[in-house]
């Protein structure tokens, strides 16, 4: 019997199929296909291009007498090589000259901050304008693969991936940590602290970092990595959806070093989350067994779970990433509703309507305001231009995954699934979360106090205030650990992916190596400033990424544009034919 929550999500795919059928197409109904998982691929659509197959590959096939799929299984380039030697470089670099590596990416970090700061504003907002306007658009009906390709997982089952593999570990790191501090301190000064007033201006602002903006930026990528892969049969490589801009740029060295810079990006956004996923971890045991959180526990536990997510990245998409997903999911929903009913409920309802209300009225205004004295400035380095440069360092990664899981689905379910789904579920967490500790911090429950002190230690201070404060936090650090490895384990996946020339199918060495290296740099950025190092390199890999979401979407307005015409012309065919 299904939960509640997920009856909720499976509903999803009726509100999915009206948003199409609103616009007659000689499609198949997407009502009846999302639950189910074709037995054989699709017939092949006369409107895509597919590349053909690279010549090494075909003889490496006929010489070896390998089957088909290990042929598919691109070999390594020079894109792999250059960047593991950064990598390396990177972490050697680190080991010998922690000081000076953190003195440069201080200074780095405080210059982008004052002089583009206004990127990380501007870019976000604007993919959210490219991703509904695809929607409601004609583009909306083309699909993400042939015109009557099925959905490879059900819509259930697409979501928990979306949900769990991507932003899942944020939950619990920023679930109360997050609100709880702009309630202590205001952003911008636009309330006095510890107010009602602050109350919902803390979950406004939490909105703007987990919200529209952040799934925007990975709706863009994964709309075209997917249109790209799905419907043209390319690589799934940044450069080559790139190619309607850039042109035959991209075959040669540019190509390879925007896969190159993609990869950087996308290693040091994980090493965030794994630098995140040990600090919560760590406070975890040390509120149950009374272990000292020490930088050696976290580099212990950085170490465990790299072994954990690099065996599961082993299994590919279909079994582990999909299965422990899904079982996040369903824990995730489970503490969320124990933390609703056992806490301040009322309060906690009546602060998601006011600050939802609030958060649209002022929706354009949160989302420009830039810093306006030093102090903002500092605090906007900390939070909002700190989250969104972490959404764009995790694009790319985001981006592959969510194409690798979307084939068969319409553009405009696409952008429902992805922009408007996780958007809502992370409101009612942070208000259920954030808005409990609030009240219960009003009450005299300190637990503002000790998230001023360490933000890791703010979730376990709200369950220390709620029955059963034992069990939850063994559950939550249970739910933080199947988090971070369905996040990172996916991660892995897109790194060998990206390193493989685009394959889908990279060969296991590759997966080991980026699963060694992803926990290497995340322990060396450990030793030389914490987590703050761990957010600088996020940060910093982010800048030029900024620049690729702008020709990115350039590039997927003029393919979608290109890819309507011959719609049209086959949907007047199939008209003519009486199909």
């Amino acid at each position: 019997m299904l939960m509640p929550a997920a009856e909720a999500v499976l509903s999803l795919e009726t509100t999915m199929t009206m948003l199409d059928n609103h616009v007659p197409e000689p499609e198949p109904d997407p009502g009846a296909e999302a639950d189910s998982e074709p037995d054989s691929d699709p017939e092949p659509d006369p409107s895509a291009d597919p590349e053909p197959e690279p010549d090494s590959v075909k003889t490496a096939t006929k010489q070896t007498g390998e089957s088909e799929e290990t042929a598919r299984r691109s070999p390594v380039g020079s894109v792999f090589f250059w960047a593991v030697a950064f990598v390396i470089a990177f972490v050697i670099w680190a080991t010998v000259s922690p000081d000076s590596l953190g003195d440069i990416m201080t200074t780095a970090m405080t210059a982008v901050s004052s002089s583009f700061g206004w990127i990380y504003l501007v870019v976000p907002f604007a993919a959210i304008v490219m991703l509904v306007w695809f929607a409601a658009s004609r583009f909306g009906r083309i699909r993400l693969g042939s015109a009557d390709s099925l959905p490879e997982y059900s819509t259930v089952a697409w979501l928990s991936m979306i949900l769990a593999a991507v932003m899942g570990i944020g939950l619990v790191s920023y679930g109360v940590a997050e609100p709880m501090s702009h309630f202590m301190v205001p952003p911008h000064g636009l309330a006095e602290p510890e107010t009602m007033d602050a109350a919902i201006r803390a979950m406004q602002f939490s909105y703007l970092d987990w919200g529209f903006q952040a799934w925007a930026i990975f709706g863009v990528f994964g709309l075209a990595i997917g249109y790209s892969t799905h419907r043209k049969g390319r690589p799934a490589l940044v450069s080559t959806m790139l190619r309607p801009v850039l042109g035959r740029l991209v075959d040669g060295w540019v190509g390879k070093f925007i896969d190159i810079l993609t990869i950087i990006a996308t290693l040091f956004g994980t090493t965030t989350s794994l630098g995140l996923g040990a600090s919560q971890i760590g406070e975890g045991l040390n509120t149950i067994f009374g272990i000292d959180a020490t930088i050696v526990l976290q580099i212990v536990v950085v170490a465990v779970l790299t072994l954990l997510f690099t065996g599961s990245a082993f299994t590919g998409v279909s079994r582990g990433i999909r299965y422990i997903s899904q079982i996040t999911l369903t824990m995730a929903t489970l503490l969320g509703l124990f933390v609703f009913i056992t806490g301040p409920s009322g309060f906690v309802a009546n602060l998601f309507v006011r600050s939802v209300g609030s958060f649209a009225g002022d929706f354009l205004e949160v989302s420009f305001m830039t810093p306006s004295s030093a102090a903002d400035s500092e605090w906007m380095l900390s939070w909002t231009y700190f989250m969104m440069a972490w959404w764009l360092s995790w694009s790319a990664f985001v981006g592959i995954f969510l194409a690798k899981i979307s084939k068969g689905r319409t553009i405009r379910q696409f952008v429902a699934g992805v922009l408007l789904v996780p958007s809502a579920v992370f409101f009612v967490w942070f208000t259920i979360m954030g808005g409990s500790a609030i009240k219960l911090d009003m009450e005299g429950a300190k637990i503002g106090e000790a998230t001023a002190e360490n933000l890791d230690t703010a979730f376990f201070s709200l369950l220390d205030q709620l029955p059963l404060t034992l069990l939850t936090s063994i559950f939550t650090i249970i739910m933080v650990i199947l988090f971070f490895v369905s996040s990172a384990d996916s991660n892995t996946f897109v790194l060998s992916s990206l390193s493989s020339g685009g394959s889908f199918e990279p060969r296991r060495p590759v997966i080991a190596t980026w699963g060694f290296l992803t926990g290497a740099c995340a322990i060396v950025l450990l030793l030389v400033g914490g987590l703050q190092a761990l957010q600088q390199a996020a940060m910093l890999s982010a800048v030029p990424f900024s620049i690729i979401v702008v020709i990115l979407g350039v590039a997927l307005i003029k393919e979608l544009r290109s890819d309507h015409q011959i719609v049209e012309e086959v949907a007047r065919k199939r008209h003519v034919l009486g199909i």
